[in-house]
């Protein structure tokens, strides 16, 4: 309730005037989704949504900064109005890739090699030394992987043969000086 002073003109002077004045108040309270238009609650507080998801938000600003976009001129990363033409050219190459495991050398033919060409040994213990070397690092290879245990025995036969055509070295005897 407000009471009217005659220093506001109106009254009469010395008398008060009791009037009540009506005053409204607005508050929202929801708001539609701009993207779906659901209904978004509205807390009171800060700025009101104007999505009712994240990703309803996300879309919208994808959709405004796509229309800004294509009004923008082509050289300034517009869109242009001609249609757009593709050629594409789709080759597909099938390969039947079957690989034979390599036949075993003849027992028969020791002296050639697979290729015809006649084999030759190693003429010193320095190419020895190199040949089997050479072994030892190609026996994951695909032309002889298949047939490392029978390698395997070849070299220790070769092994025992040598070491029994060599005399044991002799250890000096402990009181030997």
């Amino acid at each position: 309730m407000t009471k009217m002073r005659p220093e506001d003109g109106q009254g009469k002077p010395g008398q008060s005037a009791d009037r009540e004045t009506p005053t409204a108040r607005e508050r929202l309270v929801e708001r539609t989704c701009a993207w779906c238009g659901e209904p978004v609650v509205y807390g009171g507080r800060g700025r009101p949504p104007r999505y009712c998801s994240a990703a309803h938000r996300r879309r919208g600003w994808e959709l405004r900064t796509a229309q800004e976009r294509a009004e923008r001129p082509v050289d300034d990363g517009g869109r242009d109005r001609a249609p757009v033409r593709e050629v594409v050219e789709r080759t597909v190459v099938l390969q039947e890739a079957v690989q034979a495991p390599p036949a075993p050398r003849p027992a028969h033919r020791p002296a050639q090699r697979l290729s015809g060409q006649p084999y030759t040994l190693p003429e010193d213990a320095v190419e020895w030394v190199e040949a089997l070397a050479a072994l030892r690092r190609e026996v994951t290879h695909p032309q002889i992987y298949p047939f490392r245990e029978q390698v395997a025995r070849a070299c220790e036969r070769a092994a025992l043969a040598l070491r029994a055509g060599v005399p044991e070295p002799t250890q000096p005897e402990l009181g030997d000086s």
